[in-house]
């Protein structure tokens, strides 16, 4: 499927992915009864939210209806719910290690994006200035888990 309707279609994908976890982190933040953690999920969900306003962009810009909306199924649901879980015991080390995992695969998703080949020019830039805020988040919870293991 190369060209314009490849590009909108993994756009979107990553857009939903993206969405995903920003509704995780918005309803982790809101759960969080430690305000580090409520401020650091809050940070991240307003990242999730510009990373996937920058697809949205440029799917608007190739002709394509961008995603709009979570779907919270999959992978980034279970993470969540499982993260929900970790609350009630209040183990910080095993909420982070659940945030990583979650880094884990949306990094995993831009990733594999990054490596189609089909993918337009315009569509990748989108996606690799997307990929900053996500790399970012992944660094974070890599440091916030190693400095919990201290």
């Amino acid at each position: 499927m190369p060209g314009i309707d490849n590009d909108i279609h993994v756009l979107n994908s990553l857009i939903k992915t993206t969405l995903d976890s920003r509704k995780g982190f918005q309803d982790a933040a809101e759960d969080a009864e430690n305000t580090h953690f409520a401020s650091f999920f809050s940070d991240f969900a307003q990242r999730r939210a510009e990373a996937a306003a920058i697809m949205q962009e440029e799917v608007r810009a190739l002709g394509g209806n961008p995603e709009d909306d979570s779907s919270f199924l999959g992978a980034a649901h279970r993470t969540f719910l499982s993260l929900k879980e970790m609350f009630v015991s209040r183990d910080d080390k095993a909420i982070v290690e659940e945030v990583e995992r979650g880094e884990d695969y949306i990094k995993e998703k831009f990733e594999e994006a990054l490596a189609d080949n089909d993918l337009g020019d315009r569509a990748r830039a989108a996606i690799m200035r997307a990929n900053e805020s996500v790399q970012a988040g992944h660094a974070r919870a890599s440091e916030l888990k190693h400095s919990l293991a201290l």
